[in-house]
């Protein structure tokens, strides 16, 4: 069985771009993102996800 994202393609690379390492996803793919980058990009989703819960 294939794991299933939780965030859309669309939902990961907006938070990339406004983390600005958009550019490093085109050129080299979501694996040469840092620990460091993933766990923002999780810090993000998470208060996007609050945000939105809370309207």
């Amino acid at each position: 069985m294939g794991r299933r994202s939780i965030m859309s393609d669309k939902l990961k690379f907006e938070i990339a771009k406004e983390l600005g390492v958009d550019d490093k996803v085109r050129r080299e793919g979501w694996g040469s993102v840092s620990s460091r980058d993933c766990g923002n990009m999780v810090k993000k989703a998470i208060e996007i996800a609050e945000r939105n819960i809370g309207q």
